[in-house]
């Protein structure tokens, strides 16, 4: 084993939640703001998870004041605190690519239904 499978092994989080992309998330991450340190919650749809690993990353995508804002997380950062999933989406495709040409009503996806 070399030293950047250590590396990786080491700063891998071993808790996220199941989720893919057509999901909507809330991630709470770190923000510095001049010297201090707060939690910022993100909060859309899941339209790309990519990589593997240490560097797996997921895309989230919401629209805020009509305007469409897509931020990228990478998951085993120590940014990131804790992914909560708010819905699940029905989606038959790995990356939503098409939902930033839709807007309002056409952007929606069909929720997955649980049995409690």
């Amino acid at each position: 084993m070399n030293v950047i499978d250590l590396l990786n092994r080491e700063q891998r989080k071993e808790r996220h939640p199941d989720f893919r992309s057509g999901d909507t998330v809330k991630v709470y991450s770190k923000v510095i703001e001049g010297g201090k340190e707060r939690v910022q919650m993100f909060e859309g749809v899941v339209t790309v998870r990519k990589g593997a690993t240490s560097s797996e990353s997921i895309t989230v995508r919401r629209v805020a004041h009509g305007v469409g804002v897509e931020k990228s997380f990478l998951l085993h950062s120590p940014r990131v605190e804790r992914i909560e999933v708010s819905k699940r989406g029905v989606v038959r495709r790995s990356r939503l690519y098409y939902l930033s040409e839709k807007v309002g009503k056409a952007a929606r996806i069909k929720e997955k239904r649980t049995q409690k």
